[in-house]
């Protein structure tokens, strides 16, 4: 019997570690249900690719030539999954054009689609990107749809044909099983552990040079607990001065803070780490939010002062993507924040995984750290960047804790993420099974129609489902070879568009002078 062979579309190539730990999420959960089906390993392949298959070039040439690769991929599978990726997205990104091209070229091979726990914008039915996705939404191939937040839009666009959709948790929710250690007796993985494990526990220029050349296993309790003393800084902090670097002539720093009244004696240290996820200064103006580069500082740097008078630690970090990073390194040169409270990189899921486990609580713009953080039962609270935000929060039963633009202000977040420490994390086990249930149920419906098999239970499946098999050392320097590469390409592009602001500045201004010496001219020759 020939292997059942799955093609799982995640966005696994983002430098966003969260969309990273979606894919591992969604394979393992995938495992479990072919597991559920009675299927052994042997009988089944998942083969794990970004969902961008369509390449950037086809979609602006149309080359017929250049759409190989993912007929290759496509017409080689029997089933086709979108895992938990924004596939629907048209407002800023060009998502939904891939999706639809996907679709179209699954409708030629006949292979079943099925969407799980994707991200959805919102349905417009005045919008021509909008009505176009909806159009190949309806083709036959689509079997199943359930998404993590707007269920409504979801409808919309499949209304009268019949396909199932559902809302269900986030497939991250279950990251705490997913990335457990695996049980006793588990053979380890053939495949060397990521760098990173290695690096981070030898701080030394000369160490990190000998750890490059080989790998240590990462054992996730020991991360933490390393984070927690302060002995895991990052490779860019070890080679940087502590103090900020002083302003240059070209540079225009932000006005200095007030300092603090020098208090009679230090604050009693709570033993308390907050974990505060910061995000890239464009976000805000994509979103149609009125709230700049200076202001996200100044809101960090209030709530640093007021952890810092109650005794409380905290340590800055991302959830990976460059442009954050950029923001968070800005910070630290230009705002005075220590760079030993901060972890500039975080390139894998070990790594954020480890930065969030090290915490008590935390602050987030980022979803995915605080969906993460819910997971592995760390109370949270998320900034409301977009309506995806207050989604999540909902969905889990704590609404209160998702905070609109309105309020981010230090005092209110810390008063919300005070109030979600002394609650903790509520969870509701039968909820968050629905994106087991419904993956369940939609394999089920394609691979084995007339079986009287039934999903898991949270406790079955706690027990079954396999754990994440860990970054590997070639995939670690590939995510940092994505990140270097996607790094260049974005200042080139910003370097371009700077040359030719500049050169239409500089013509603008040959344009004035030219007619004022046209005037000056026609002045001189009136009688």
């Amino acid at each position: 019997m020939p292997k059942l062979k799955v093609l799982l579309l995640t966005n696994n190539d983002s430098d966003n570690v969260g969309d990273q730990i979606i894919e591992a999420s969604v394979i393992s959960l995938l495992k479990g249900v072919m597991l559920n089906l009675g299927l052994g390993t042997d009988q089944y392949t998942i083969s794990s690719r970004a969902a961008g298959i369509i390449s950037k070039k086809y979609m602006q040439t149309k080359d017929p030539a250049l759409l190989a690769d993912a007929r290759k991929l496509i017409s080689g599978s029997d089933l086709l999954i979108f895992g938990g990726a924004p596939l629907f997205n048209y407002a800023y990104q060009n998502f939904y054009l891939k999706t639809i091209t996907t679709l179209e070229l699954a409708e030629e091979y006949g292979v079943p689609v099925l969407f799980s726990s994707i991200g959805v914008e919102k349905y417009d039915v005045k919008n021509a990107k909008s009505q176009r996705l909806k159009k190949a939404l309806q083709l036959p191939v689509v079997r199943q749809i359930t998404t993590r937040d707007d269920l409504e839009s979801v409808q919309r666009y499949t209304e009268e044909t019949g396909i199932p959709v559902a809302h269900v948790a986030d497939p991250a929710v279950f990251a705490d099983l997913v990335f457990r250690k695996p049980k006793a007796g588990t053979p380890a993985a053939p495949e060397k552990r990521p760098a990173v494990a290695a690096l981070v526990s030898h701080p030394s220029p000369s160490a990190l040079l000998a750890a490059a050349k080989q790998a240590a296993p990462p054992h996730l309790k020991a991360l933490v607990k390393q984070v927690r003393r302060g002995e895991i800084p990052s490779p860019r902090a070890l080679f940087r001065p502590a103090s900020p670097a002083a302003p240059t002539a070209s540079s225009s720093p932000s006005p200095a803070r007030p300092k603090a009244p020098a208090a009679a004696k230090p604050p009693k240290k709570s033993g308390r780490r907050i974990g505060l996820v910061v995000t890239r200064d464009a976000i805000f103006r994509d979103n149609g939010i009125d709230f700049t580069e200076e202001e996200q500082q100044e809101l960090w740097l209030d709530i640093i002062e007021r952890l810092s008078a109650r005794g409380d630690d905290y340590k800055l970090f991302t959830t990976g993507h460059f442009s954050d990073e950029v923001f968070l390194d800005n910070l630290v040169r230009t705002r005075g924040v220590p760079a030993g409270k901060v972890s500039f990189t975080i390139n894998s899921p070990e790594e954020l995984i480890a930065q969030l486990s090290a915490c008590d609580g935390v602050i987030a713009y980022r979803l995915h750290a605080s969906i993460t953080s819910f997971a592995l039962s760390i109370p949270s609270v998320g900034l409301s960047w977009n309506f995806k935000v207050p989604y999540f929060y909902d969905s889990v039963g704590c609404g209160d804790r998702a905070i609109a633009p309105e309020n981010w202000n230090a005092e209110h977040v810390l008063a919300q993420l005070d109030r979600a420490m002394r609650e903790g994390v509520p969870k509701d086990h039968q909820e968050l099974m629905g994106v087991y249930e419904t993956l369940f149920e939609g394999v089920k419906g394609v691979v084995a129609p007339q079986s009287s098999r039934t999903p898991f239970t949270y406790k079955e499946l706690a027990e079954n489902l396999p754990p994440y098999g860990g970054t590997s050392h070639k995939q670690y320097k590939e995510k940092v070879r994505r990140k270097m590469r996607r790094s260049y390409d974005s200042y080139k592009k910003k370097d371009v568009a700077l040359a030719a602001t500049r050169e239409t500045l500089a013509e603008e201004r040959e344009q004035r002078a030219a007619e004022g010496e046209s005037r000056a001219e026609d002045g001189r020759q009136a009688p």
